[in-house]
């Protein structure tokens, strides 16, 4: 019986991408696998004729062929030495063909496509340290060296994990491979390789300072440069400085959090600094000045004007923090706090008796505060 286009038996039209054969495969493959249609006895047939049809549309060196010279270019010789017996796609790459979509149907149970163990080697992990700075040291930036408990190369083999610094040997389980095939029924099955684990290679001296890992745990000092302008939960980034790799993988990267500690004067806020400065009820209420300090260890006078009340702030520009990746510098924000005197002697209260006689047209917010409490009181009683 001559053989059905192979587009056909997927059901899909020439010219169509490899993921649209992939997919319209998948769906075939499902509707006719045997085990589900036990009742049919044409589905092994239809089952393998759609693996067929997909082995070789698949492959774009052979897709191209077959859309050239259809079924006759893997007749007589024409194909690539792969599949049945002359050549062409034969039950020798059932098989192979299902095997592809079975590894990306339940690629996650068996470890992960791609042959995991193709690789050689494995990336090490990477590592987190919390650094924490004083406010000064994120204002100037500073340079801090950290000692960091983590895995590095094994000095005696390189961190090829063999005695000496031998290579190892492919896996002659696997062939390098990192993982073995068994045929159940219709299915491939792909499991990671018992003897190498996935690795596709096997040591057959382990090194006898690190036990065939290829590192070892040492603390380890780096220098690290804090930029200006960082706060809680920047995060600076150290390439390959992190965990070693398992036998001469790369290694991970180190990642610092910065944490800044609360300062005794200051509070930020972003790129702003706060500062409550206590003022005399005397200055407050007569005008003066105050001396404030700044982040950078200067000093600046602040003009209070007469009759500030607590809670009232003045601005000193570009006094704040530096922003981290440039844009200048924020401001500082002194919020007076009015003092209350304490501990009066006789005379002191004498003459603040005397003051509050003559001060009762001088505090317009007692004033009006004391009106609205009136008029509540009378509305209550009406």
């Amino acid at each position: 019986m001559a053989k059905r286009d192979f587009y056909d038996v997927l059901g899909v039209a020439r010219g169509a991408s490899t993921d649209e054969i992939k997919k319209a495969y998948r769906a075939k493959a499902r509707e006719l696998h045997p085990d589900r249609n036990k009742d049919n006895p044409e589905a092994e047939s239809h089952f393998k004729e759609i693996n067929e049809a997909y082995d070789v549309l698949k492959d774009d060196t052979r897709k191209a062929a077959y859309d050239r010279f259809g079924h006759a270019a893997f007749e007589g010789g024409m194909g690539n030495g792969r599949g049945g017996p002359r050549g062409g796609p034969g039950q020798g790459d059932f098989s192979s063909a299902f095997s592809d979509v079975f590894e990306d149907l339940f690629g996650d149970f068996m470890g992960g496509r791609g042959g995991g163990g193709r690789t050689r080697a494995q990336r090490g992990s990477d590592l987190r340290y919390n650094l924490r700075v004083t406010l000064e040291e994120a204002f100037r930036g500073v340079q801090k060296t950290i000692s960091v408990p983590t895995s590095v190369a094994c000095t005696a083999c390189n961190g090829t994990g063999a005695e000496g610094g031998a290579e190892p040997v492919t896996c002659p389980t696997c062939a390098g491979m990192g993982k073995v095939r068994a045929q159940q029924g219709f299915f491939t099955v792909e499991r990671t390789c018992p003897t190498c684990g996935g690795l596709g290679h096997t040591i057959k001296n382990p090194c006898a300072t690190c036990h065939g890992a290829g590192r070892s745990e040492k603390d380890r000092s780096l220098s690290v440069n804090i930029p200006a302008g960082v706060e809680t939960g920047t995060r600076i980034r150290l390439a390959g400085e992190g965990e070693a790799g398992l036998r001469g993988g790369p290694a991970g990267d180190l990642y610092i959090f910065i944490e800044v500690r609360e300062h005794a004067l200051f509070q930020r806020d972003g790129v702003n600094l706060y500062c409550r400065v206590p003022v005399s009820m005397i200055t407050a209420a007569l005008g003066g000045e105050v001396e404030v300090p700044t982040i950078d260890g200067g000093r600046s006078r602040v003009k209070v004007p007469a009759g500030s009340q607590t809670g009232k702030q003045m601005r000193l520009r570009a006094k704040g923090m530096p922003a981290l990746r440039g844009g200048g510098s924020g401001d500082m924000l002194i919020e007076l706090a009015i003092e209350t005197p304490v501990n009066l002697t006789s005379r002191q209260r004498e003459i603040l008796r005397e003051f509050e006689r003559l001060s009762e047209d001088n505090n317009p917010e007692g004033s009006s505060f004391f009106s609205k409490v009136r008029n509540f009181w009378d509305g209550m009683k009406g």
